[in-house]
């Protein structure tokens, strides 16, 4: 049938995931670091998707498409229902300091003597399942997200490293685009402070692998 669809501009979308949140039948999925529409019978062809795209890189289009399953929508929500509460927590936190927002913390503290520090885009704990273990792990950790803070971090990065005896500097970051923002700042930080670092930046792909 002839209907009213989504329609996703891939080269306009910078893989931030609001669209896949917005959509509360769960049609739109991230592929790659990139929105995609995962199922035509999932898209009511309401447009919840819209409005919260910061690219503007979602529209709508009426073209051949399966008819909106609703029954197939719920019965997908039903499996993906969200399990019980959590009665306790299981795994050692490798967290060593706080607080952990860049915006938050101090310019100079005791554990940033001799540091090897990461700063890490916060969704790459959720993305990374080893993140604790292989990252933060005898570290010093930051986390931020230029795109929500709408910060530019790097003056705050370069108190930080200009005041401590830091080590070694590790960037994590998501593979989308809106986390180059963390990755440019902490190595415009490095380069205003003068200091002379060892600088890492390791990138984590949306499926929790590494680049």
């Amino acid at each position: 049938m002839i209907r009213k669809i989504i329609k996703i501009n891939e080269e306009k979308c910078n893989g931030c995931g609001l669209c896949a949140k917005a959509c509360h039948e769960g049609a739109i999925g991230m592929v790659n670091g990139k929105a995609k529409l995962l199922r035509d019978d999932y898209c009511d062809g309401l447009g919840d998707c819209l409005p919260v795209c910061p690219t503007d890189a979602i529209s709508f289009e009426e073209r051949e498409a399966d008819p909106y399953n609703e029954a197939a929508v719920m019965a997908a929500k039903k499996k993906t229902a969200a399990p019980a509460p959590v009665s306790g927590a299981s795994g050692e936190s490798a967290l060593e300091n706080w607080p952990v927002q860049i915006r938050l913390v101090p310019v100079q503290a005791p554990y940033f003597d001799g540091a090897h520090l990461l700063i890490a885009a916060d969704c790459t704990a959720f993305a990374c399942g080893s993140f604790h273990k292989g990252f933060m792990k005898d570290r010093i950790t930051l986390i931020g997200c230029p795109k929500l803070d709408a910060a530019d971090y790097s003056e705050k990065l370069a108190q930080i490293f200009s005041a401590n005896n830091i080590e070694t500097i590790t960037v994590i970051r998501m593979e989308v685009p809106c986390c180059g923002g963390l990755e440019y700042a902490a190595a415009a930080a490095l380069e205003k402070s003068g200091r002379d670092i060892p600088f890492n930046v390791v990138t984590v792909k949306t499926n929790g692998d590494l680049v």
